[in-house]
């Protein structure tokens, strides 16, 4: 399985926002930086067969713009896993029901990405670790998901990313 964990678009500060935390949008850069990360996505031709994504708006409109991206459109499977105070176990027991070929892109939020990462690669939470706002990493999983299991195929910044578009 490969798993890519991509963080979410910029999205309006919390203290200019209003409402609910879980209802912020992305900026409008957000959505252009998140189209243009995504487009470096295809040239690395990663072409998932699922997408899962956090319930929280910011996430949601990461995926669904990714997801505009795509040839093919794999449904956007919302999954309460990928919300930032969720242990990152529960993600894996997530990834471990899927089949074994998969390609999961997974959007969601910082701290709760990279500590995913962290376990996936060295069985606990690594500092240094961490996702930029429209940047993703991608991991290779062997057949069974489970800590230290995971081997790092490319961490890139979302400038990194644009700049393969």
């Amino acid at each position: 399985m490969d798993c890519l964990l991509f963080r979410h678009g910029i999205a309006r500060d919390r203290q200019d926002w209003k409402g609910e935390d879980e209802d912020r949008p992305l900026t409008d850069k957000g959505v252009t930086r998140t189209r243009q990360s995504g487009r470096g996505l295809l040239t690395l031709q990663v072409a998932p067969t699922h997408i899962l994504s956090s319930p929280l708006r910011r996430a949601r409109e990461t995926a669904e713009i990714l997801q505009s991206l795509l040839p093919s459109k794999p449904k956007i499977q919302i999954r309460n896993e990928l919300t930032p105070e969720m242990a990152p176990r529960l993600l894996l027991s997530l990834l471990d029901t899927l089949p074994s070929d998969a390609v999961v892109w997974c959007i969601g939020h910082e701290p709760h990405l990279s500590t995913t990462a962290g376990i996936l690669l060295a069985g606990k939470s690594c500092a240094g670790l961490g996702l930029k706002k429209a940047g993703a990493c991608l991991i290779h999983l062997g057949d069974a998901v489970r800590p230290t299991t995971g081997r790092l195929e490319w961490w890139l910044t979302a400038a990194q990313l644009r700049a393969l578009a």
